[in-house]
């Protein structure tokens, strides 16, 4: 396994892990009785923090995936971007935890939609400041990678970084909406990717 194969394997285990730790927080009713459907009906905001937060993540690790398969070799420069995006990929069940919790309680629900969201800003630009440095010479793309071509699609792969602190407000003004604007943002990046371009002519998608 080469130096690039290893840091996606170590990185494929934090997003498995981050994505399986989702589910714990869907806590099973006690003493429901003849009521447990209704009970279970109740527990809405949990399936709805961990289904948007589940996509998510696995957008995220899809893009990350195909992001790492035009990487050749790896610096420590690239070794500690990467870090950085997993510490966020690894904190986001809490998030997850606070909106499932909180998503009925008024402000408090504002509050919990807005924590969301600057989690999501800060995974904007931990992947924009790992694209930016892997495009800044192209050092450490496979030899089939367009370089130039893909240091010009910067702008647009930082999209995210724009659209994401605008929930943060959004969640100010209704916590239920903002966390569908995640779930379809999402949906987004994993049907509407930044092409990487190659020399010859085919380009492979990679993520926001």
């Amino acid at each position: 396994m080469n130096e690039s194969g290893r840091v996606e394997a170590f990185s494929d285990g934090v997003f498995a892990i981050a994505i399986t730790l989702l589910v714990l927080e869907i806590k099973v009713p006690h003493d429901a009785g003849t009521h447990l459907w209704s009970a279970l009906g109740e527990m809405w905001p949990s399936y709805a923090a961990y289904a948007v937060t589940f996509l998510i993540i696995g957008v995220m690790w899809v893009n990350h995936h195909t992001v790492f398969q035009v990487i050749a070799r790896v610096d420590r420069t690239l070794l500690f971007l990467n870090l950085v995006l997993l510490m966020g990929v690894a904190a986001l069940p809490w998030p997850a935890a606070v909106v499932a919790a909180y998503l009925r309680e008024g402000h408090a629900a504002k509050i919990a939609l807005a924590v969301y969201g600057m989690f999501m800003v800060f995974h904007a630009l931990a992947f924009q400041a790992m694209w930016w440095h892997l495009t800044r010479t192209g050092h450490l793309f496979a030899d089939e990678v367009d370089v130039a071509a893909a240091r010009a699609t910067r702008t647009r792969f930082a999209l995210g970084s724009v659209v994401y602190p605008i929930t943060v407000g959004l969640a100010f003004v209704s916590a239920p909406l903002t966390l569908v604007v995640h779930g379809l943002l999402a949906v987004y990046y994993a049907f509407n990717q930044v092409p990487v371009p190659t020399k010859a002519g085919v380009t492979k998608p990679s993520g926001s």
